[in-house]
């Protein structure tokens, strides 16, 4: 436990690090070797990698429509109800972010309109790892298929059968995913972003993943004519508020159910009861040994914090500083405490608002801005799929309205061309021989 008010700066600002991800140099040095090979070597390049890093050797890229339809009839219906309720629950949220189109008249016979289109291809990066993540795939899928894109592709390490997860198969069935194919890591970065002979190349990529694809995705962002991506994510964390009300068991169990994502996740608790850390702590030990993910959970919370703060006031600007994807209030009266929260990816508010909640099923996107992207970055969104461009449409009106300005502006900056534009049009509505 440390008191922040005993902390100099510098000793704030190192509490507040997240875990380092290792050498950058190396880290980009390598990817940007996987890249060079899957541009010159395509496909050839991608099932060399796969056996390299996933140990499968892979006949096809591609998995086929039979293997998908069998995987998916052996699913029991339980895990299939409950990966239909978090997709309806998903669309839901996601439909009623539809922006809407908008038409002014900003002068007489000025007419400027904004509109929206959805993105034509756009690839959806799934982890593999040591779980399956369908509530990943629906995250993104059902957000691109509310949008109406057209080509929705999914990327994902295959496990040691050369294939995917029936949950993984089943939920890209509820989207509407019909090209799926077999290859993870930097090399499938690089395929969704450059083509190769058998995935064709999107116009975005989506989806989280390890400290390689969040590197290639960064460096596939920058390729000429390269696709967007929907933002740099490390790993995953939170951070709890509680006062000395707050249930240690839940806090604990919050904390933990961020731990188990991986051995590079960070959880952290700010508390202005010392009491209250204290009996959280003890939690932690306590629920520790009833998880099958123990390990992973363990090494995660040597690098957890926990912040003594003397107000929630405190707790809040420490937690502002921090600026966590998931922020979770466990103190009399939340809502209150919301205007003053500028930094944080997602919050959930309340006692009986658990981060799994918005991780599966509640209907928030768990796609979410970490490592404090979170100050800058939003919460991944229907609008994330879809691309807005504006129009504009002058009447002869319009064009006499606001010519003489354009000419003006066109003027002080020297761009005669510019001036020329509108000077010959406004000659020919004058009746004046243009030649």
């Amino acid at each position: 436990m440390q008191n922040w008010n005993q902390l100099e700066n510098n000793d704030r600002q190192a509490l507040l690090q997240r875990p380092a991800m290792g050498d950058s140099q190396n880290l980009s040095d390598t990817v940007a070797g996987i890249i060079a090979a899957v541009r010159r070597d395509g496909d050839r390049a991608l099932v060399q990698l796969t056996e390299k890093y996933d140990g499968v050797a892979l006949s096809g890229l591609r998995l086929e429509k039979e293997k998908i339809e069998k995987a998916v009839a052996a699913l029991n219906p339980q895990t299939k109800s409950a990966l239909e309720l978090a997709y309806a629950n998903i669309r839901s949220f996601h439909q009623a972010q539809w922006p809407q189109d908008i038409r002014v008249q900003t002068s007489p016979g000025v007419i400027c309109e904004l509109k929206h289109q959805p993105i034509a291809s756009v690839g959806l990066y799934i982890p593999g790892g040591t779980a399956p993540l369908p509530s990943t795939v629906l995250m993104l899928g059902a957000t691109a298929q509310v949008a109406g894109c057209p080509r929705k592709v999914l990327v994902s390490p295959p496990n040691k059968d050369g294939s995917l997860a029936a949950e993984i198969l089943y939920a890209a069935r509820l989207c509407g995913i019909d090209e799926v194919y077999l290859c993870g890591g930097a090399q499938a970065i690089a395929a969704l972003a450059i083509g190769t002979e058998s995935i064709a190349r999107v116009d975005k990529i989506f989806g989280p993943g390890n400290s390689f694809v969040t590197e290639a995705k960064q460096q596939v962002s920058r390729i000429a004519g390269g696709p967007a991506i929907d933002m740099p994510a490390g790993p995953s964390e939170v951070l709890v508020i509680a006062d000395k009300e707050a249930n240690p068991v839940f806090v604990a169990s919050d904390l933990l159910s961020q731990a188990e994502h991986g051995a590079d996740s960070q959880a952290v608790l700010v508390s202005d009861s010392e009491a209250l850390i204290k009996a959280v702590k003890q939690q932690v030990e306590e629920q520790l040994d009833t998880l099958s993910r123990k390990d992973i959970a363990i090494r995660s919370i040597a690098h957890s914090r926990y912040i003594l703060a003397d107000s929630m006031t405190q707790a809040v600007e420490i937690s502002n500083a921090y600026g966590p994807e998931h922020l979770i209030l466990q103190m009399d009266s939340p809502r209150q405490w919301m205007e003053q929260i500028s930094n944080a990816g997602s919050i959930f508010v309340g006692p009986w608002s658990p981060e799994s909640a918005g991780d599966y099923a509640s209907g928030t996107n768990h796609v979410l801005p970490t490592y404090g992207y979170a100050r800058n970055t939003s919460s991944l969104g229907l609008m994330d799929f879809l691309r807005r461009y504006t129009v504009q449409e002058l009447t002869t009106e319009g064009l006499q309205q606001i010519g003489p300005a354009i000419m003006q502006l066109a003027d002080a900056e020297g761009l005669d061309a510019h001036r020329q534009a509108v000077a010959l049009r406004l000659q020919a509505l004058d009746g004046e021989n243009v030649k």
